[in-house]
């Protein structure tokens, strides 16, 4: 169903990203990837390969972002996984900080699917990235559960909107990703570690458990306005 479809992923440079990219190639579709880190798209085309395309792009910044899609022309799916996901206490984080995850992630993806939208076939789809902090609440994540909120809230209008084009949204649970990596080996295993027992799954999800939720959304015609959440069962408990 995705033979030699173009699919542009923001974000597709690493960890859900990446993975969605490859899978969808698997698929036989065409990819373009982008992201902020020049060394970090061209590890990921290297091992893509099959002719992948990469451009480096701040979604933070609509004039880029709006140029890109003007380089790019149509296409028939987008995928913005691109984000940043650091939290803290409500009274204790800096203002700037709070503004800067709005300005990454919920403009980010506002400002892909602006420009972007223009340039989709009527029968292909847009996935946007919320977070199980929109639905489940957790200490020091009020302004990002925020974010997350407002992206599912946006999707669901758009779908709306655009149609035909579908518009869906993914909510992934705590996920073993580089997002983490600032984190010490030790204190990631014990919050892993934490999460795990709790769920009814018994594990962490990877990246490979949301790329497969993407790729369904990307392949089911009949699927539009849908927040799918990977997260384990983790809202059940």
């Amino acid at each position: 169903m995705l033979q030699n479809k173009k699919i542009i992923l923001i974000g597709g440079s690493s960890g859900i990203g990446f993975e969605t990219a490859k899978q969808v190639i698997d698929q036989g579709a065409k990819v373009i990837i982008a992201s902020r880190s020049e060394e970090k798209l061209q590890s990921a085309k290297a091992k893509l390969g099959h002719d992948t395309e990469a451009y480096i792009l701040d979604t933070s910044q609509e004039h880029q972002v709006q140029t890109f899609f003007e380089k790019i022309g149509h296409f028939d799916h987008l995928v913005v996984s691109a984000a940043e996901t650091s939290g803290g206490s409500f009274l204790q984080m800096d203002t700037a900080h709070a503004r800067q995850l709005f300005e990454n992630k919920f403009w980010g993806q506002y400002f892909a699917v602006k420009y972007g939208a223009p340039k989709i076939s009527p029968q292909g789809s847009i996935v946007l990235f919320s977070g199980i902090v929109a639905y489940k609440s957790m200490v020091g994540s009020s302004a990002l559960g925020a974010v997350n909120a407002a992206i599912s809230s946006l999707g669901q209008t758009l779908a709306l909107e655009l149609a035909p084009i579908r518009v869906n949204i993914v909510s992934p649970g705590i996920i073993d990703t580089p997002s983490r990596s600032k984190m010490t080996e030790e204190a990631r295993t014990s919050f892993y570690n934490t999460i795990a027992n709790k769920l009814p799954v018994k594990r962490i999800g990877n990246a490979e458990d949301v790329a497969q939720g993407v790729l369904y959304l990307l392949q089911n015609s009949f699927i539009t306005g849908t927040i799918l959440h990977v997260e384990g069962g983790h809202m059940l408990i």
